[in-house]
């Protein structure tokens, strides 16, 4: 069996990417990257290897690194300050959330951590919110690091963009991907407008 894993993109930048195609053929995945900034996952996440997309787009392989998007929030009055976690890494949607609140819930029973006092998943249908309530003068710095390092809030995602390409998989990079679609396009609207002109014969 072949398995493809093709991350999503942001529509608007193929969009522009394929506009800019037609435009000018000759354009290199290095130049359609001035207008598909990289992969748009829905869960957010940031990017940590920016320089190996150039590659990876060009190949159709590779490995993305992610990071979970983390913000301290300082508490008000009585309050405790707050490490919230807005954005998690594409590999972590569905039951891994569960297992990366387990995850944290285990550093703070093997005492790999004091300084975290309650957790709490505050997500929404209008985002990611998973809340740790943090204890008084807490090392915030070593606190996320610890959680990039032990948890799955850094995790890889692994490109490969293998399609169908004149009947047989191949692994294609962003510009062989661009050109097969407007190729397919091309036949399909051929086909259909010749369609036309014998029914109208």
């Amino acid at each position: 069996g072949m398995a493809t894993s093709i991350p999503p993109h942001n529509l608007g930048e193929v969009v522009d990417a394929v506009k800019a195609y037609m435009a000018d053929s000759k354009l290199s995945d290095e130049a359609l990257l001035d207008y598909v900034h990289g992969p748009d996952f829905p869960t957010g996440g940031i990017v940590i290897n920016k320089d190996d997309l150039k590659e990876i787009y060009r190949t159709g392989q590779g490995k993305i690194k992610l990071r979970g998007k983390v913000v301290f929030e300082k508490g008000k009055g009585s309050e405790k300050d707050r490490l919230v976690i807005t954005e998690i890494p594409y590999t972590m949607i569905g039951a891994n959330i569960g297992k990366f609140l387990n995850d944290i819930y285990t550093l703070v029973e093997t005492k790999k951590t004091n300084d975290i006092v309650d957790i709490s998943n505050q997500s929404s249908k209008d985002g990611i919110r998973i809340v740790l309530e943090l204890r008084k003068n807490a090392d915030v710095e070593n606190l996320k690091n610890m959680l990039y390092k032990k948890t799955k809030l850094e995790d890889t995602f692994g490109v490969n963009m293998l399609a169908v390409a004149d009947g047989r998989p191949e692994t294609l990079g962003l510009r062989s991907i661009i050109e097969y679609f407007l190729d397919f396009q091309y036949e399909i609207t051929t086909r259909k407008y010749l369609s036309l002109i014998h029914i109208s014969e």
